[in-house]
Parts: C-alpha cells; structure tokens; sequence
C-alpha cells in the first residue's frame, strides 16, 4: 500500500515537471517570435493603450478614468510583472490619466512624456505630486523624438510641435506613430481637426500613411477630418469609446468618414479589448485573456 502511494505521488511528480518544461518551452518559443503588441484596453469611455516591443519594452499610452486600468491591464500583462518603463500622457483629462495613481501604486514606471497642457483637477495635480514624488522623469514630449523601445520599434513624436501649455487640451494631444518593420500605428489621443491640419502641413502622406489609426477623441467628429484620413490611409480604424456613452461616440460622421477610405472599424464597446501582434510583415488579431 505504501509502494503504490509512494509509485503514485512519484507519478504526479513527473506530471508536474513535464507541465513546467512544456511551460518554458512554450515560453521560450514565443520569445523567439519578435512580435510588437499592440493593445487597445477596454476602460469604458476613456483612452488606455499598451505596447510592448519585441524586446519586451512596455509601454502605456494613457490610463483611462479611475478605476478601469488595472482589470484591464492585467489581460495582457502577466501577473507577476511589476514594471512599465514609461508612460505616456497624451493629455491631462480625468479619462486619459484617472487610472495612473493605480498604476503609480503597483508598478515601476521609469519615465513619464507628456504634452505641457495643463488641467486644473485635483486629479491631475495628485499625478504630477505622485510623479515628482517618485522621482520619475518628466519628460515634455516634442516633435522630433524618436524613443527606440527595442527590437527596431520605434514611436516618432509627431506632435507637439510648439508650447501648448494655453493651448485646449486636446488640441495639444501627443500626436504620435509607433512602427515596426512594415506595420505603422498612428496615434492621436484627443488631437483634433485642428491638430491634424498642423501635421497635414509639416508631413509628407507618404510619413503619415499607417496601418492603423488609433481614431482620434473616441471617434468625436471634431476629430478625423476626411483629408487626415486621406493621408493615413489606414486599413483598421480603432475606437476606444464606452458603451451607450453620453456623448455619442462615435459619431456618424466619423464613421462615414473612415468607411469612406476603406477602413475596418474596430470599437471597445463592441469587441471589448483589442489586442493585435505584428511580426513585423504581417497582423495577428487576438482577445484579451
């Protein structure tokens, strides 16, 4: 009796370790993929956005409004990660920055972009004292700065181009394009037609063109003006927007804009987080865990 315990617990023993090397080696595998990833996360009506480059850089454009980020932020990172190595605000509102003081609380941040607009809430300025606090680099973001995050990622600040600190904050969104090997990503934060006619007029469509857009201010029509859509050329558009919101994004003209140049439309309200992988050439779409 004690043999066939003993025979069996040795037989378990084994399992485990099988499990654990098919595990690694799953693990090891997928390391070896060099895939970029992108993550549209699902806060409701906010903006959050995760990267994460072929070498593991991670990094997080936006948090969401309070209390969204972390339940979220957990479907694509592993549990055991406690490191984020910058953020990046693309402007001050409540439903770009509300989940950073969760993120502050749990992860390692090592640095910090942000556009130099500038947001009265008590909110924003608990950010910044939280930021300073930590001894986090602030870094103003500026048109012209490449951030190499690893692999030949790269994210290219496109905007601002100038001090937009009295400038309305979404007018003075970070306007930005991530890249890797054949696959381009605009980003837009809250940028308006204002924004874009600005980065109309200092880029090339052939610097602009992407294979995705990241549709600006949660598809309001303030934003995505036909000619910026013209110019991306994106084959996906992407809407960050919650369901049944007050303020009803997207608006149709929005969609009629996108659908106009051939876009897919893809929306957290309808598909919850949208997470796509790139090995360079081609697109891999998946959902969140």
């Amino acid at each position: 009796m004690i043999r066939d315990k003993k025979g069996y617990g040795l037989f378990i023993f084994v399992l485990i370790l099988i499990a654990i090397n098919i595990f690694l080696f799953h693990q090891d595998f997928r390391s070896l993929e060099k895939n970029l990833t992108f993550a549209m996360l699902d806060v409701g009506q906010g903006d959050a956005l995760f990267i994460e480059s072929p070498t593991g850089t991670q990094i997080l454009i936006d948090g969401g409004p309070p209390g969204k980020i972390m339940g979220a932020l957990h479907r694509v990172m592993s549990p055991f990660d406690r490191r984020i190595d910058a953020i990046i605000i693309t402007n001050p509102d409540q439903d770009h920055i509300g989940g950073f003081a969760d993120i502050l609380k749990v992860y390692k941040v090592n640095g910090v972009f942000e556009p130099g607009t500038f947001n009265d809430s008590k909110i924003y300025q608990n950010l910044k004292e939280e930021i300073k606090n930590k001894n986090i680099p602030d870094i103003l973001a500026k048109k012209g700065m490449r951030l190499h995050i690893g692999g030949g990622a790269v994210i290219d600040i496109l905007f601002p181009d100038r001090d937009v600190s009295l400038w309305d904050t979404n007018d003075g969104s970070v306007v930005a394009r991530l890249s890797y090997g054949e696959t381009s990503i605009m980003l837009t934060g809250d940028s308006t037609s204002i924004t874009e006619k600005i980065i109309l007029k200092e880029n090339s469509p052939a610097r602009l063109e992407s294979t995705i857009l990241k549709v600006g201010h949660h598809g309001s029509r303030t934003s995505t003006s036909h000619d910026f859509v013209k110019a991306v050329s994106p084959k996906f558009a992407l809407i960050s927007n919650g369901k049944d919101n007050k303020y009803g994004h997207p608006h149709q003209d929005t969609l009629s804009t996108l659908a106009q140049f051939g876009a897919k439309i893809l929306r957290t309200d309808l598909l919850r987080t949208i997470v796509v992988k790139s090995n360079g050439s081609m697109l891999r779409w998946e959902h969140a865990r």
